[in-house]
């Protein structure tokens, strides 16, 4: 099945700026992404009962690949869009699956300071339910799943009632051994483990893949200097904009939340969690 739209995949941690470089990207002439957060619904099909989002490549069967292609064209169509942006951070953990099913994608590797991101997914774990973000996610959901995803999420939503963290059952990116992780570990350490498969899984992916396909961003490198970053991420996918077009697309970044995230950590914390994911705050260049 050939594609009618160029796929260009976003793949980072939980709260590492996915959002915010899928929201830009698609106010872009030519770009276009679904109206709702992200498709982890979508990408599961066909592997529904697998445990976790790390899915291994051998399971995109053939019927797999041609519904999720599918729903990258059904995009296209409907926004008339040359390029279609795709931001679900479960996919940290399962590039070559990815790229078994959209061999043709470019890829954009968006990182962040793994003690911000914890900081960030503290709030997420412990967020009342948003009804209307809940709609719009649910509008994709394909409808044989429904019934799982359901029972799933308000299984989840239950158990925040009676968790002495007050905290769901799960939330973001999926590890195989996430039911044991919970049990041995606090919360924060748990989301700065999260974190840090998300990023290695991915990068160790990348790594393996022709360099011309990805494009590593850094998230403080983003907020900071976001006209030039953008025009650095067009030139990697070969498009010209109007440069006032992608000044009014960044006009609203803001390198407000950068340290924000640490800041919310208890010194004793920022230095456990240091610790714990050292090695990785050292592969990325940042602190302990």
């Amino acid at each position: 099945m050939t594609f009618s739209c160029s796929p260009l995949v976003i793949i980072g941690a939980p709260r590492s700026g996915t959002n915010m470089l899928r929201d830009i990207l698609a106010q872009l002439p030519g770009l276009a992404t679904w109206p709702c957060d992200e498709i982890n619904y979508i990408w599961r099909h066909g592997n529904l009962r697998h445990p976790s989002d790390e899915i291994p490549p051998d399971r995109a069967s053939s019927e797999v690949q041609r519904y999720i292609r599918r729903q990258f064209d059904w995009v296209a169509r409907r926004y008339g869009a040359d390029v279609v942006v795709e931001k679900t951070c479960a996919n940290s953990l399962r590039v070559p699956f990815v790229d078994r099913v959209v061999p043709e994608a470019r890829y954009l590797f968006i990182r962040r300071d793994g003690l911000d991101a914890v900081g960030s997914a503290m709030d997420r774990w412990t967020a009342p339910l948003d009804i209307p973000y809940l709609a719009r996610k649910a509008r994709f959901v394909p409808r044989t799943d429904l019934p799982f995803h359901a029972g799933r999420y308000f299984w989840s939503r239950l158990y925040r009632l009676f968790s002495r963290e007050k905290r769901l059952a799960f939330w973001g990116p999926q590890m195989d051994d996430m039911d044991a992780l919970l049990q041995r570990h606090p919360l924060d350490e748990v989301c700065a483990i999260q974190w840090q498969r998300c990023v290695e899984q991915a990068r160790d992916a990348f790594e393996a893949m022709d360099g011309a396909r990805w494009l590593e961003v850094g998230y403080e490198d983003f907020v900071t200097r976001p006209r030039e970053e953008l025009e650095r991420i067009l030139d990697f996918i070969g498009m010209e904009v109007d440069p006032m077009v992608c000044a009014t697309a960044v006009s609203g970044v803001k390198a407000s939340s950068v340290g924000k995230g640490r800041a919310a950590l208890s010194p004793e914390a920022c230095e456990r969690l240091g610790k714990l994911v050292g090695t990785t705050l050292d592969r990325f260049g940042y602190e302990r």
